[in-house]
């Protein structure tokens, strides 16, 4: 027994000596590297190719790119100046979810539409903690579309609207985001913008400071489980209460059912002028895309509506079978 220990062990010791001796020996990459040193000086090669190969970034390894704050509606506004957005292609699981999408059932819509920005879009901030409900909702669309080409990649799959043009001509007409228009908030609003609280805080005679922005996720949802609460309930719905609390809650975090009914009951005691002047605010607030696209066809340029040929579920079942019907 003795015997075949010594013998393995001499055996491991020939292995690791043999180890060594490779690992002492110059790379050819090493050689490579030194004869071109010797033959062209140090000063004059170029080192780059002898680098080792670059790993690709984590986040592409994983499905994720990063979204320009800057091509979004609400330009990065009203996030923290150092949030850094990233959406990945949605997964198998995403599609079937959104596929069972109610198009007759508003509150279904938003709720898958939401589903897929949960799933598919990654927002961090290192000063504060953030979520998908931080987005603003004007925000939403265009990272649903760019979710989308991240998913279907192939041209055939490209969402397309047919129009017929004052000739009676028919055309097919790509939906492209360098077709879309955007609201734009007029300047006497834009001047009240404060860039350290990320919201506009708008100085007035009679009512003070009045703090507001264009809606989050977060804040909608709860706009929309008021909707649903009361439709359930039979309840009169306040419509004046859901065209100006999205703009009012400046943080979803602190903004609920209670929060919503207290603002309902204040909106009681306002007075004409008070009213008023927070709907023209509310109103010249908006941001995001115009339903209508500007297209050229046929030297002429069309304004054509933006909708889906097969409806919303198009966003995520693709239109021509064609590329796959042999």
């Amino acid at each position: 027994m003795s015997e075949e220990i010594n013998r393995n062990g001499e055996d491991l010791a020939r292995e690791l000596e043999a180890r060594e001796r490779q690992a002492s020996t110059p790379s050819d990459q090493t050689t490579s590297m030194e004869e071109a040193i010797n033959k062209q000086g140090l000063g004059s090669v170029n080192m780059d190719k002898f680098k080792p190969d670059t790993a690709a970034a984590p986040d592409l390894a994983l499905g994720w790119h990063e979204v320009p704050m800057s091509s979004l509606p609400s330009a990065g506004k009203f996030y923290p100046a150092d949030t850094v957005l990233k959406i990945r292609a949605a997964k198998v699981a995403e599609i079937r979810h959104f596929s069972t999408i109610d198009e007759n059932n508003i509150l279904d819509v938003d709720a898958k539409l939401n589903a897929i920005v949960e799933s598919c879009t990654n927002i961090n901030s290192k000063s504060v903690r953030m979520s998908y409900k931080d987005l603003c909702e004007e925000d939403r669309f265009i990272l649903i579309l760019s979710i989308r080409d991240l998913t279907f990649p192939e041209p055939e799959n490209s969402l397309k609207v047919d129009h017929i043009d004052k000739k009676g001509k028919s055309h097919e007409v790509e939906i492209k985001r360098e077709y879309f228009d955007y609201f734009n908030i007029p300047e006497e609003i834009e001047r009240y913008y404060s860039s350290e609280l990320r919201l506009y805080v708008i100085q007035t005679k009679s009512y003070g400071e009045i703090y507001m922005r264009p809606p989050s996720i977060g804040v909608m949802q709860e706009v929309t489980k008021y909707i649903k609460e009361r439709q359930e309930k039979g309840m009169e719905i306040d419509q004046s209460l859901l065209q100006l609390a999205p703009f009012i809650a400046t943080n979803w975090r602190a903004f609920n059912q209670k929060k919503l009914f207290e603002l309902e009951v204040e909106m009681n005691g306002w007075s004409n002028g008070q009213y008023l002047l927070l709907y023209k605010l509310a109103e010249k607030m908006k941001i995001g895309i115009q339903p209508e696209m500007n297209v050229m066809i046929e030297n002429e340029e069309v304004s054509i509506p933006i909708n889906f040929r097969d409806g919303i579920k198009s966003l995520f079942i693709v239109q021509d079978l064609s590329g796959e019907l042999i």
